[in-house]
């Protein structure tokens, strides 16, 4: 009877220890899950930030930059107009119609105080933009030029996180929404996310 005893003690530790061990396990991976997810959300808020940048950028100036200085710059102190536009169409004795448009600059406004107002981005800082969330001093990596497509010249951006915090998303990968995040192409004219 004793041994019994014994040997039914020794499985109900091994039992419970088996049971931490997978509770632990499953629990650390849950975590781990949960932490993975926060840090690539605040990586795809900053992107969408840049993302505004650059096409305020590309709006304002023409085309793209791969300049950090000049980007924040351009934020910092950049201007939109505004402008008011009105088409007139007249119809020609012969029924054909002819428009003009009136073009009216109304005024300029900030582009800090249009993209990223305090209501829109309440933590937005103009010095940690090009820094990755999470990380010390990695910055995420950016390129603009123009291409040809279609025998016309077109500006194209990409810019993507440089240190993803979730280990399966690297540049091997061959599916794009398994690939570091990142939004913009080198060879199509885009500005979509990998995340959306």
């Amino acid at each position: 009877m004793e041994k019994t005893k014994i040997i039914s003690v020794v499985f109900l530790v091994i039992a419970l220890g088996i049971a931490y061990y997978l509770g632990s396990s499953i629990y650390t991976s849950i975590t781990e899950t949960e932490r993975i997810e926060n840090m690539e959300n605040r990586v795809i808020n900053k992107l969408s930030m840049i993302r505004e940048a650059q096409i305020a950028y590309q709006t304002v100036n023409g085309n793209y930059t791969s300049d950090w200085g000049k980007l924040k710059s351009f934020v910092d102190s950049g201007e939109f107009y505004l402008i008011s536009k009105i088409e007139h169409i007249i119809t020609l004795d012969y029924g054909a119609d002819s428009v003009y448009v009136e073009l009216d600059t109304l005024g300029t406004v900030s582009v800090k105080d249009s993209l990223f107002s305090a209501k829109k981005y309440p933590k937005f800082n103009l010095e940690t933009l090009s820094k990755i969330p999470g990380t010390k001093d990695a910055e995420f990596g950016m390129w603009a030029d123009e291409i040809e497509k279609g025998g016309v010249k077109v500006d194209v951006v990409e810019v993507w996180d440089t240190a993803p915090t979730n280990p399966a998303r690297n540049e091997k990968n061959e599916a794009r929404t398994r690939k570091p995040l990142r939004f913009g192409s080198r060879t199509n004219i885009t500005t979509a996310g990998n995340w959306e």
